[in-house]
């Protein structure tokens, strides 16, 4: 029996029916195109979410009985009286998928969950997202309910807009339930077509370097919900429906009549999808060790265009391309999180000893540095 298992069989006094797991997620490049219906490539990593389920006798009262070895309390929840606002935020993204499972038509039974997760909270990896898609996953295979892993990917979304409140687009979903190993997932946040693009960075020596901050971020809190305002504003103004519909020859004239806040934020997005398609004839053409200038291009632009970077971010970025790194950015959705970096792989405690004399020279938070390859999505354990 696994370890979370156990735990499980301990709170709970019985075995969980199967556990199930889903990643965190490095986006590679393709920062807030997702809800401009633009292009993302993101990919997902070793650290996961894992949870064990039991599914409760459809006799037995609709009760959600969630618990996670991070903190100390059983959350119950009551599934005819889902509410957001009357549940622990941690449970929040839980009991939101059952919520969306609900709102599909499904009448689901109680279930008892333990969660545990090495995805770093608030580092700009998907922490919620991956917590989303086990759920998800779990659910759909104990009641074989059998949506596919398109529709859960919808379904997650639903869950953390609706029930969460928090307005983000299908990237991390997507990363988190479609995703294979050795691969990005080109996605298309338009049509939501998918392709599986090829990037071996074992094999050409090379790693991301996953440098978190440590300076929290939310996707509920305001700063977020102002970019997406932003882009809804410069698309209308445009005569678009979607700041992808915005080609690259057409900024000099809206830089003549958006605002200038506008304006920025509009220059990000239609430069950020052109970065994403040319990142991914690089891979297909020369291999992952020539995108790195592209990486860089794409902390200038959130940095100076959407305003989303901070001081340990730039640091961070700083100080791994002064170490040797071959590009950097940050990741997520911004205000703190992460950066990655592409490294040599045999550069990779050179440049994490220098990010790290970098950020104790500046006073700031020491951060956790660690590296990444290409994984595999959800699954059963």
């Amino acid at each position: 029996m696994s370890t979370l298992a156990t735990s499980f069989t301990d709170l709970f006094g019985h075995a969980p029916d199967a556990c199930y797991a889903a990643p965190g997620r490095v986006n590679l490049i393709g920062e807030h195109t997702d809800y401009n219906e633009g292009y993302v490539l993101p990919f997902a990593i070793d650290k996961v979410a894992s949870i064990g389920l039991k599914v409760h006798p459809a006799a037995a009262p609709r009760l959600l009985r969630l618990a996670s070895t991070h903190e100390n309390a059983v959350v119950e929840v009551d599934l005819g009286k889902l509410s957001a606002e009357t549940i622990t935020p941690w449970a929040r993204y839980l009991a939101g998928v059952f919520w969306a499972f609900e709102q599909r038509g499904f009448m689901l039974p109680g279930a008892d969950i333990l969660l545990d997760s090495t995805v770093p909270l608030g580092a700009g990896l998907s922490s919620s997202a991956a917590i989303e898609c086990a759920v998800a996953l779990g659910i759909n295979e104990a009641l074989r309910l059998n949506l596919t892993r398109e529709e859960l990917v919808l379904l997650c979304q639903s869950a953390e807009n609706n029930f969460v409140g928090a307005p983000t687009g299908i990237l991390d979903q997507s990363a988190s339930l479609l995703s294979t190993a050795e691969h990005a997932l080109f996605l298309d946040c338009r049509t939501r077509e998918t392709r599986q693009v090829h990037l071996p960075l074992s094999e050409s020596g090379l790693q991301i370097l996953v440098i978190n901050t440590r300076v929290s971020h939310s996707h509920d809190s305001g700063g977020y919900k102002e970019l997406v305002a932003a882009c809804t504003t410069g698309a209308s103004q445009l005569g678009v429906k979607a700041l992808r519909d915005v080609p690259l020859t057409a900024l000099p004239a809206a830089k003549e009549t958006l605002a200038p806040d506008i304006y920025r934020r509009v220059a990000h997005i239609v430069t950020e999808n052109q970065r994403v398609l040319e990142t991914i004839e690089l891979l297909d053409s020369a291999g992952p060790t020539a995108i790195g200038q592209l990486l860089t291009q794409s902390h200038a632009s959130m940095r100076d265009d959407f305003g989303i970077s901070c001081p340990e971010l730039d640091l961070a970025v700083d100080a791994a391309l002064a170490a040797g790194a071959l590009g950097a950015r940050m990741t997520g959705g911004g205000f703190g999180g992460s950066a990655i970096a592409l490294v040599h792989t045999h550069d990779a405690e050179t440049i994490s000893a220098r990010v790290l004399q970098e950020f104790a020279a500046a006073h700031f938070i020491t951060p956790e540095i660690f590296t990444v390859l290409p994984g595999p999505g959800a699954r059963a354990l």
